[in-house]
């Protein structure tokens, strides 16, 4: 479970990393920018890229003006009979590859820096996939792209055309400008939704983590008290309902059975305390992270050494979600990882509140694997959080998490 050093913020002593505020963030190729178009106007490498773009304009505009007439424009048709909207939806997702072929091209051709929009996140059973299709933007925005490039493709093809046969002088200038006016277009209609929008189907997608989570919980404390605490409690009862009926026949045999009940009064209760553990512990609200857990620790089956500096107490459900990622992390580590010793440390930068748990176990730690630990990410990512995993074949196995600081103060005001 881990991240190298170097990809942390801050280091549990202070050292510096990476920018701030990130859990090193890698750089892939649709990160590094482009190279911007020449300034310079001419016959340049530059200029035939464009042209070549200009040119090819028309057949890829007539196919995406083909494609949304026959997809988009029939599915909305139809969109009164059953078959309407998934198919209106399966037209809109179609959009979205005409946008990213569009991006690619101009990326290619034009030198710009066309990055790609945040993927759709899709939940739930069809009908939720067809409604979050129907009111996705970029999809939209990809469609009215495909209309307008029609008469766009064929004027860029024919001037592009004429210029090449007839007005040499002028075809740098009149490419140049042209590409500019395809550059605003791709931006304009095909970039990234703008950052309110983004982050509105962000939230959308963590509250369908945050619900479902919430629902396990429930149906979980229920198991544990249908097939615990309550068990323990129906049997103590019928138990003592006998003791008192042989209380005056048979003493002994009745004081024996109070003795057996006492025993499941104190299993029962021992129950309950680990549930209420397990819902939100005593210790972490009297004492805070630093003794809750040193308790999840001393529970761990290989020695833990705890290390947590913490200027204040976060926010309780800061605490919470903190205490929960690293019970369950040194639950992995009892159970999968074969260590001998395993560290947590907990500490804060200016706006983050990180933890990092390693162990010297077998590593290969897999979130697919069914570990947990993709719940784990997802829950933490419902929060704003991040959460990172370092686990080569032999180990060491790190995990980094990293949560948004709230103090206690501040949700108290």
């Amino acid at each position: 479970m881990g991240l190298s050093p170097p990809v942390l913020t801050h280091g549990p002593h202070g050292a510096a990393g990476a920018a701030p505020g990130s859990l090193g963030a890698m750089t892939t190729p649709s990160d590094r920018a482009a190279p911007l178009p020449p300034s310079r106007i001419g016959f340049g490498t530059a200029m035939w890229k464009e042209v070549v773009h200009l040119l090819s304009n028309l057949p890829v505009s007539l196919v995406a003006f083909v494609y949304v007439t026959v997809a988009v424009v029939v599915g909305a048709a139809l969109s009164v009979t059953v078959v309407g909207l998934p198919l209106l939806a399966c037209g809109l997702a179609g959009t979205r590859l005409l946008g990213r072929v569009e991006r690619a091209r101009a990326r290619a051709l034009l030198g710009m820096r066309a990055e790609e929009p945040s993927r759709l996140p899709l939940r739930g059973g069809p009908a939720a996939r067809v409604w979050a299709l129907l009111r996705d933007p970029v999809a939209w925005r990809a469609a009215l792209f495909g209309f307008v490039r029609l008469p766009w493709g064929v004027l860029t093809f024919t001037v592009t055309l004429v210029a090449l046969v007839a007005l040499w002088p002028a075809l740098p200038y009149l490419v140049r400008a042209m590409a500019t006016l395809d550059r605003v277009m791709v931006r304009g209609l095909l970039g990234p939704s703008d950052e309110l929008e983004r982050r509105v189907a962000e939230l959308e997608s963590d509250r369908g983590v945050v619900v479902d989570t919430a629902a396990a919980d429930l149906r979980r404390i229920e198991r544990d008290l249908h097939d615990g605490a309550q068990a323990r409690l129906v049997a103590l009862a019928m138990g003592l309902g006998l003791a008192k009926e042989k209380a005056t026949e048979d003493p002994q045999a009745a004081a024996r059975m109070v003795e057996e009940a006492h025993g499941e009064v104190k299993l029962a209760l021992r129950e309950l305390r680990d549930l209420a553990r397990g819902i939100h512990p005593a210790v972490l609200t009297d004492r805070g992270l630093d003794a809750a857990l040193s308790s999840v620790a001393s529970r761990c089956t290989v020695p833990v050494t705890v290390t947590v500096d913490l200027p204040e107490r976060p926010a309780p459900a800061t605490e919470g979600t903190a205490y929960f990622t690293v019970s369950e992390l040194l639950q992995n580590v009892s159970k999968h990882a074969g260590a001998r010793r395993a560290t947590v440390d907990v500490w804060r930068t200016e706006e983050y509140l990180l933890i990092q748990v390693t162990d010297d176990g077998r590593g290969g730690a897999d979130p697919t694997a069914g570990s947990g630990l993709a719940g784990l990410a997802e829950r933490l990512g419902a929060v704003d959080g991040l959460f990172v995993i370092d686990s080569p074949p032999g180990g060491p196995t790190t995990v980094t998490a990293e949560l948004p600081w709230r103090s206690r103060a501040a949700v108290r005001r």
